[in-house]
């Protein structure tokens, strides 16, 4: 009788949404909370009320996307073929059409908006036919992986918010499932041998892809890529020397000549002065919320090596300068709707102080000229200071 009510306060833990920070190796736990890929329902719910209330910076970033993402119907009859950098762009087009209109139909209650990404995610899983290789195969290997991750990391999250919409026909789910399964892990599985920000794409496209089948082994791969990626892409002077090599990048020939290593430094910062970086960046806070939701706690472990990315990164742009960390000493001028989850994880949650991100999202992010593209979508809108509770 005692054993069996340790089980049921056990699961009583479980079940109201105690986040446990794991040791390593991280494994999921098979409870499975939903929405939990990049959006958890407290953080759908709050964004909804500010909304509602006309609130900002949401107010005006919901209106962004209503203009910029849902323009037309969705009238297509296929989907895109996979044909590498020429039909790309249709392919996001279509991803982000999806993820708008769940974000619109769960924030107005409006059936239209859903019924819209349902058309896209009918069309694409009757349709599609899968990533296949345009180019010379030492590269087209790559650049499918990259388009799988781009548009995996979209359609994932998107599914993952109406999964739960009542007008959804289980057919018609367990069509995007298999469409997922077939189409989109047989690229996301095999590493990318590029530079970090493509596998960290691929990772954070697992990961939502994984929640919203409930693939426990999927889940768990994307983990463990994760923490092999890590060391090697965000550097922490604490990392072993070893683990700063992985994949076919290693430490510093393939950091792109950096004049300068401390904390804070990314495998692609020198690459084009933080350009790449910010996907990188983005991906991998984004793969970290998704675990949060799912009750695994990435952010603790790696607190030291994402909050010096974000303020170094963010110390740069502010002031124009790379810190001399770079042979090219000027900082890129191509901003993205990025920084929020990280900041808002470690500041809003944690009580850390983040100053030069603060004073970034506050004087440049939060405006409508800050783009959302390929695995960035509208992160002002989703993760500006939630407040859970």
């Amino acid at each position: 009788m005692l054993y069996k009510k340790k089980i049921i306060l056990f699961l009583s833990i479980l079940s109201i949404g105690i986040t446990t920070s794991y040791a390593q190796p991280f494994i999921h736990s098979g409870i499975w909370v939903h929405p939990g890929a990049a959006e958890s329902k407290k953080e759908l719910d709050f964004v909804k009320k500010q909304i509602k209330a006309g609130k900002e910076p949401w107010k005006s970033e919901f209106h962004n996307m209503i203009q910029f993402e849902i323009k037309n119907g969705y009238t297509k009859t296929s989907a895109p073929k996979d044909l590498g950098k020429v039909n790309e762009n249709d392919q996001k087009e279509d991803a982000k059409l999806a993820y708008a209109n769940a974000l619109a139909w769960y924030f107005t209650d409006n059936a239209a908006y859903a019924e819209q990404a349902i058309k896209v995610f009918k069309t694409w899983s009757s349709t599609f036919e899968g990533y296949r290789y345009a180019y010379p195969l030492n590269e087209a290997t790559n650049q499918s992986q990259l388009d799988c991750a781009w548009i995996g990391s979209i359609l994932g999250p998107a599914a993952e918010i109406l999964r739960i919409y009542p007008g959804w026909s289980s057919e018609d789910i367990e069509n995007v499932k298999t469409m997922f399964r077939t189409k989109f892990y047989p690229n996301l599985n095999l590493l990318n041998t590029w530079n970090g920000n493509e596998d960290l794409t691929q990772i954070y496209a697992m990961i939502s892809i994984a929640v919203f089948l409930e693939d426990e082994k999927e889940f768990n791969i994307a983990l463990d890529r994760l923490e092999k990626r890590n060391p090697s892409y965000f550097y922490l002077t604490s990392d072993p020397v070893s683990s700063r090599n992985y994949a076919t990048r290693t430490f510093p020939n393939d950091w792109y000549k950096p004049q300068i290593i401390k904390d804070g430094l990314t495998q692609e910062t020198c690459r084009d002065n933080n350009h790449h970086a910010q996907f990188a960046m983005a991906a991998a806070l984004a793969t970290a919320e998704v675990a949060w939701h799912q009750r695994i706690d990435i952010y603790k472990k790696n607190e030291k090596r994402y909050i010096a990315t974000m303020e170094l990164m963010a110390k740069q742009v502010l002031t124009g300068s790379m810190q001399e960390m770079c042979t090219n000493n000027a900082t890129t001028t191509e901003l993205f709707d990025t920084w929020e989850i990280g900041y808002n994880h470690y500041h809003n949650r944690m009580g850390i102080e983040l100053p030069y991100t603060k004073q970034l999202l506050e004087t440049q992010i939060r405006n409508p000229n800050t783009k959302s593209d390929w695995n960035i979508f509208y992160e002002t809108l989703t993760h500006a200071n939630i407040q859970e509770n």
